[in-house]
């Protein structure tokens, strides 16, 4: 049995090795840290990971917005968008990623969407202009939102090289994304990114 055990250990050990955190640090021109920023990893080879599945997803519209602003699911999620506003709302989006709509629905009533291909869903309200919101739609087990400080970790990224992917809703970029590629050995990288200002967003007090 003890034979078994070391043996059990010495197969887990080597794939343990292989897993090496990798820190993504985003900034902007003056070098200010990029909060809000949904960064992936694209491992190369086999190393790369589908997103897991599961869990509870909703976009709510209260107080003519939609909460979160900003969301990540995995390819396959459900993501539920209840109306709390005293108001009917018309959620739709136009994006290669998903296209749907969501026709005239009022308070306390909710309607459910599948995200199953990967990328930037934009939201709109048909009725109200000013409301916006993002959801992010992954394929990778490593995807990320930096935090005030402009940075997310990946603590079991794989210890190879690959690419990274910055998406930012004020992001100046073609398409909207930046990329880039990860070298073999390093685990540390700073990305420049630049922004359009943004917008302050509209409430029901301004009506």
């Amino acid at each position: 049995m003890r034979v078994l055990l070391i043996l059990a250990a010495g197969l887990v050990l080597p794939a343990a090795a292989l897993a090496a955190p990798l820190t993504v640090r985003i900034v902007d021109g003056s070098g200010k840290p990029v909060p809000d920023a949904v960064v992936t990893f694209y491992p190369a080879g086999t190393a790369a990971r589908p997103a897991h599945g599961g869990g509870r997803y909703v976009v709510a519209q209260r107080n003519l917005q939609f909460q979160p602003f900003l969301s990540i699911v995995p390819v396959g999620a459900d993501v539920s968008f209840p109306n709390y506003d005293p108001t009917k709302h018309h959620v739709y989006s136009f994006s290669p990623a998903k296209r749907f709509e969501l026709k005239l629905f009022a308070k306390d009533q909710s309607r459910t969407v599948r995200f199953d291909k990967p990328g930037v869903v934009a939201l709109g309200c048909n009725i109200h202009d000013q409301m916006s919101a993002f959801i992010i739609v992954t394929d990778s087990a490593w995807t990320g939102r930096t935090n005030a400080q402009g940075l997310v970790v990946f603590g079991d990224a794989p210890a190879a090289p690959g690419r990274l992917t910055v998406w930012q809703a004020n992001l100046r970029a073609p398409g909207g994304m930046l990329q880039q590629q990860v070298p073999a050995g390093h685990r540390s990288l700073k990305i420049e990114a630049r922004l359009r200002p943004q917008p302050a967003p509209m409430t029901m007090s301004d009506y």
